[in-house]
């Protein structure tokens, strides 16, 4: 017997992902966002996993919500080819959405915008290059 199971779209499963990386990054909840947008947390996990493709007017919705204009969701999706940029672009983007993807990451994203004084900031960014070179050096 031939298992029929449809494959999401890798196009929908990016969205998703990137509906997923906008919420966490906000510390909203999947029950939360739903709400918002009057359809249960099951709907936002489905939307997330790419098991359901968003609708339009959903997306534009959810771009509302989540603060981001709708071409958020599709930055560095499959098959986009971008206007001479050599790929450094995407593997750096890719890189930031793995970075803020992770516990550590979002934690640390949050916690740094959250310090209001420039001068600090930057002392942060000389610390953490740092332990970066000191890490690299063992």
């Amino acid at each position: 017997m031939i298992e029929n199971k449809k494959k999401p779209n890798p196009i929908d499963i990016h969205v998703g992902s990137r509906i997923r990386l906008r919420r966490t990054m906000l510390g909203m909840s999947q029950e939360k966002l739903g709400e918002s947008l009057g359809i249960t947390f099951q709907q936002i996990q489905k939307y997330e996993k790419g098991t359901n493709r968003v609708g339009a007017s959903r997306l534009q919705n959810i771009s509302n919500i989540l603060n981001v204009p709708v071409s958020f969701f599709f930055e560095d999706a499959p098959g986009e080819h971008s206007s001479g940029g050599g790929g450094m672009e995407a593997s750096s983007s890719n890189y930031v959405v793995d970075f803020l993807s992770s516990s550590e990451g979002l934690q640390l994203n949050r916690a740094f915008v959250k310090i209001s004084d420039s001068k600090v900031r930057r002392k942060v960014v000389e610390l953490v290059k740092a332990l970066a070179a000191e890490a690299d050096a063992d």
